[in-house]
């Protein structure tokens, strides 16, 4: 399986594709990756240096992977955060150039626009250009809950009202959904649940709640989300690996009070959870 990864990177630390690269290839995917920003470090720390790639950049580099004649052997293309709306552009752009030489290819778009707690957080223009042209162009989608609710327009406090937003988002284009960190009036707690939807049906994965606040996960889990969906079209088997994994990440990342994910040192949690937790269908 190969895969075309473009996103932010960091030197230190593990975000952007240096969070989602790593676990891909553990998992055996070929992974090219294209950096549309190269900085020290995560911009959680308050302070970085490094620089914001032009948008020509991503073409010019897809026009060289091109010129190798391996577009056609390009399985999916995965994005994530989008500096701008050029940036944007120039991924649908990539997109459509892989699709075009491979049709069966897929396109996985995790819609970083802002979370709970900290709301959008992206520059202005992308929160709708994500809402109007990514997610309509993509084939899978992971936004939170709080992503979500900003793409469909809905406001959710229930289960219920959680999956009206999901068929929502359906209706706009995407065929696989993963939607992380939903919390309800029906979740425990002490628990997390994570829900992906498709043509096979809504699926629950619920798992313990973790006292930390770290960064990168998301782009992780819609990297290994990918994977399993593309390598089985199982959308509850997907979720199950996706979310069990991310969540041995995260447990052995708190244990050890790294303010960093341990991608390297908890590398096994990609390719054998410590837990596999049970995937719940929902009626």
């Amino acid at each position: 399986m190969n895969v075309l990864s473009i996103q932010s990177h960091v030197a230190y630390g593990h975000v952007g594709n240096a969070s989602a690269t790593f676990p891909m290839q553990r998992l055996g995917v070929e992974v090219w990756p294209i950096h549309t920003v190269q900085f020290s470090n995560h911009t959680g720390y308050g302070a970085w240096r490094g620089q914001v790639f032009e948008a020509g950049l991503i073409a010019d580099l897809v026009e060289g992977i091109a010129e190798r004649g391996v577009l056609p052997s390009c399985d999916a293309v995965l994005s994530g955060y989008m500096g701008s709306h050029e940036t944007g552009e120039a991924i649908l752009g990539a997109v459509a150039r892989v699709k075009a030489a491979n049709p069966a290819a897929l396109y996985a778009c995790d819609p970083v626009i802002g979370d709970v707690g900290r709301g959008i957080f992206v520059r202005p223009g992308i929160p709708e250009f994500m809402r109007d042209r990514a997610v309509p162009a993509a084939d899978i989608v992971t936004p939170n809950l709080f992503e979500l609710e900003y793409l469909t327009g809905r406001s959710m406090n229930s289960l219920a009202a959680v999956r009206e937003s999901i068929a929502a988002l359906h209706a706009m284009g995407p065929s696989a959904i993963l939607v992380t960190s939903v919390l309800t009036g029906e979740t425990p707690d002490d628990a997390l649940d994570l829900l992906a939807s498709s043509g096979q049906g809504c699926f629950r994965l619920r798992t313990p709640r973790l006292p930390a606040s770290v960064n990168g996960l998301g782009d992780a889990i819609a990297a290994l989300f990918l994977v399993h969906f593309a390598r089985e079209n199982d959308i509850a088997l997907a979720l199950q690996r996706a979310g069990s994994s991310v969540h041995g990440l995260l447990k052995r990342t708190v244990e050890a009070g790294s303010r960093e994910i341990l991608t390297i040192a908890a590398q096994d949690e990609f390719t054998s959870p410590s837990q596999l937790f049970p995937v719940e269908r929902l009626a």
